[in-house]
């Protein structure tokens, strides 16, 4: 099968006009039975309840079962659990469960879904692709800003992306590159299966759930006809001087030369977006002055260059060690703030365990945060996150009995037997 997937993407890649008008028949017991095999069994279940274990003890008939409803287009998916997840705001993110089944078919769309249109996304779209990360998306936004006559940044945020993608838009889109009807049905379906919200069931006239194992490659096929096909296509041709674009997910910076493009195509960008069903946040979105030559320009005006944040880093205008011009990052003052005051709280669960066992457990989240936040010129902020993890679990450790238990002392000679992981920089934003 996995063969077969890449033969469709190797001729969408040398075919990139061609449409797909058989293809739904891909979705056959033998991918599902791939789908089922490569499924994470640890995930929460949806609203039967039933998991990837329970699922697997009846494999071959829960199949065919499946494959007969897909045949007879009497396939339906369950609408989705969904429960809210607390955001840096305070305000809530809604998180959509779903049907083990419904995650095998989710799985096998989405494996089409990005055979056909992967070969056709452009380099600047960064998020929920093969072989791409964010510190490939703040590479790439560091060679555009030091390498290429930047003067201007837009630091953009769609307002609820995921929760307003136009159904109608997104199967037309879909339909640019697939007219079998079997896969737009299975898409509209997944689209409008409803959430349980309170035992409640409401219908979903809008949106593609976060969750959903499909929602990923049809939010890139959104943004790439929205946004990145428009401004690499109809938007730069247009303009005086150069313009850039890097996008991960819903989170995008523009660069331009000139501050005329740049107002121009911010406020194209705000009627685009509502064509689309989509809004700017214009509390979050805003251009400013930023490249070789703002702090520059703000020093003459009395004031501090501005910075902006992206995918969790706040990036300035600074000087390398022979004063040429250079842009640094540091962890952002929010992500900082909630990354520590989740540890705080996370040790405070794990002080009835052995102390050995603590720090076994905090070494393993330590090397997660250094590996995303150890960037070329973040040293500091790491140095400070650890320091203010050595705080917490000196802290609670205290707070095991009534007695005091560690002075500062004991408590350093302690890390010396069971030490914390030490900061480190993984990644070079010039590698």
């Amino acid at each position: 099968m996995e063969t077969k997937l890449e033969r469709i993407s190797q001729l969408s890649m040398e075919n990139p006009e061609m449409v797909f008008t058989s293809i739904g028949h891909l979705i056959n017991k033998e991918l599902l039975a791939e789908c089922h095999k490569k499924m994470d069994g640890g995930k929460a279940v949806g609203i039967d309840g039933i998991t990837k274990e329970e699922y697997g003890r009846n494999l071959e008939e829960n199949l065919d079962r499946l494959v007969e409803r897909l045949k007879k287009k009497s396939y339906k998916p369950q609408p989705a659990r969904r429960v809210e997840i607390p955001k840096d705001n305070g305000k809530t993110r809604p998180l959509s469960i779903y049907c083990y089944e419904d995650k095998l078919i989710q799985e096998a769309l989405r494996r089409i879904l990005e055979a056909i249109f992967e070969p056709h996304f452009y380099d600047e779209m960064m998020g929920f692709r093969p072989n791409r990360s964010c510190h490939m998306a703040i590479r790439k936004l560091n060679v555009m800003i030091e390498n290429r006559p930047t003067n201007f940044v837009l630091d953009a945020d769609i307002k609820g992306f995921f929760d307003h993608i136009d159904h109608e838009w997104a199967v037309k889109f879909i339909e640019s590159r697939i007219k079998d009807p079997n896969v737009t049905r299975l898409v509209r379906r997944m689209l409008k299966a409803g959430i349980m919200k309170d035992y409640q069931y409401e219908p979903t006239e809008e949106g593609s759930g976060q969750g959903s194992v499909c929602s990923p490659i049809i939010a890139n096929i959104y943004m790439h006809y929205v946004l990145l096909w428009w401004f690499k296509e109809k938007v730069q041709p247009s303009l005086k001087g150069f313009a850039g674009i890097v996008v991960y997910a819903d989170d995008f910076v523009c660069c331009f030369q000139y501050k005329d493009d740049a107002e121009m195509f911010y406020e194209r960008l705000k009627h685009r977006m509502k064509h689309f069903g989509l809004e700017l946040e214009e509390s979050k979105s805003r251009l400013i002055e930023f490249g070789r030559f703002a702090e520059e320009h703000s020093r003459k005006e009395g004031k501090k260059p501005d910075t902006f944040t992206f995918l969790g880093f706040t990036h300035y205008c600074s000087k390398s060690r022979n004063g040429k011009f250079r842009v640094k990052r540091k962890t952002s003052k929010k992500k900082f703030a909630k990354k520590c005051k989740e540890v705080h709280r996370w040790i405070a669960e794990l002080r009835i365990l052995p102390v050995a066992e603590i720090i076994k457990k905090l070494n393993l989240m330590l090397v997660g945060y250094y590996h995303y936040y150890g960037i070329t010129d973040n040293s500091r902020a790491l140095g400070a996150f650890c320091f203010q993890i050595r705080r917490s679990l000196f802290f609670w450790l205290n707070r095991r009995s009534q007695k005091k238990s560690y002075t500062w002392d004991a408590f350093n000679m302690l890390l010396k037997e069971h030490p914390l992981a030490r900061p480190r920089i993984f990644v070079s934003v010039y590698g």
